[in-house]
Formats: structure tokens, C-alpha cells, sequence
């Protein structure tokens, strides 16, 4: 059977072909923050830092209890590649803010990911550009329940 006629893949194969994917462009990611004396967690809080965004969404993102989040950003301010500001809106609420160091390191560690962008290197023009649809096709409803980036 050539790869033409092959039947579609179930979505169990699509499943677990994704969480090796994942998984693989998630150890590329936690290796380059490594290189900064980040931990993975700390370079995931840099890199959902798109605008202001108040610790309990940031714990919401990581899927912990807001006091655990508390540890992480003081430890990310002490390096001051993070600030906290009271919400505008809302002076109770804190939000955390990436710093201009804060926003250059993450940008590279995500240059750094090197298995990551050798993978996407073997794709051409056509297969990137068709790949970039299909997962902007899914981003919506994989993100529905996450919190927005800003306040």
C-alpha cells in the first residue's frame, strides 16, 4: 500500500503521535532554559508572558495552586526578568509583567531548541505552511479553557 492509498490515521494514532511530538519539543525546550539557569516551569511563565497577566491565570496555565506560582515569580523577579504590577483595573489583583531581560531570554532559549527547529527543517515551504493551518485549525479548541494573556 503507498503512502497515497494509506487509510487516515485513527485518532489514537493522531493522539499519540502528538504527545511524542510534545513531549519531545518540551524536553528541547526545558534543555535550552536549562542553558540560562531556568527551569522548565520558569521559562513556561516567561514564555505565556505576552501582556500582564495575573498569577491566578498564570497558575490556571500551569496547572497548579496560585501559591506555588508565588515562588516561581519571586524567584523569576530576583533575576528581573519579571515584575509584579498591581491591575490596573483591580488594584487587589497582581499581574506579572516580562521584562525586557525577561522577553530576550526566552527568545533564546526558544532559538536555542535546536531538535525542535531540525525537525521543522526537514519540512519544505508547502508542508510548513499546510502544518501552520492544521494546528491553527486546532489551537481554539485545544485553548478554550485557558485564560486570555492580558487582565
Amino acid at each position: 500500500m503507498s503512502a497515497s492509498t494509506r487509510p487516515a490515521p485513527t485518532k489514537l494514532e493522531l493522539l499519540e503521535l502528538l504527545a511524542a511530538i510534545g513531549t519531545a519539543q518540551w524536553r528541547d525546550f526545558a534543555a535550552a532554559a536549562a542553558h540560562y539557569g531556568l527551569t522548565s516551569t520558569q521559562a513556561r511563565v516567561l514564555a505565556q508572558l505576552n501582556g500582564p497577566l495575573p498569577m491566578r491565570g498564570l497558575a490556571t496555565l500551569l496547572v497548579c495552586d496560585a501559591s506555588n506560582v508565588t515562588g516561581i515569580v519571586d524567584r523569576l523577579e530576583a533575576r528581573e526578568l519579571v515584575r509584579r504590577e498591581a491591575d490596573p483595573s483591580d488594584r487587589r489583583v497582581k499581574n506579572v509583567v516580562a521584562t525586557d531581560a525577561g522577553r530576550e531570554i526566552i527568545r533564546r532559549v526558544r532559538e536555542e531548541m535546536q531538535a525542535t527547529h531540525g525537525a521543522l527543517d526537514t519540512l519544505d515551504e508547502s508542508e510548513s505552511a499546510t502544518l501552520y493551518a492544521l494546528l491553527e485549525r486546532l489551537r481554539p479548541t485545544m485553548e478554550k479553557d485557558t485564560p486570555k494573556d492580558t487582565a
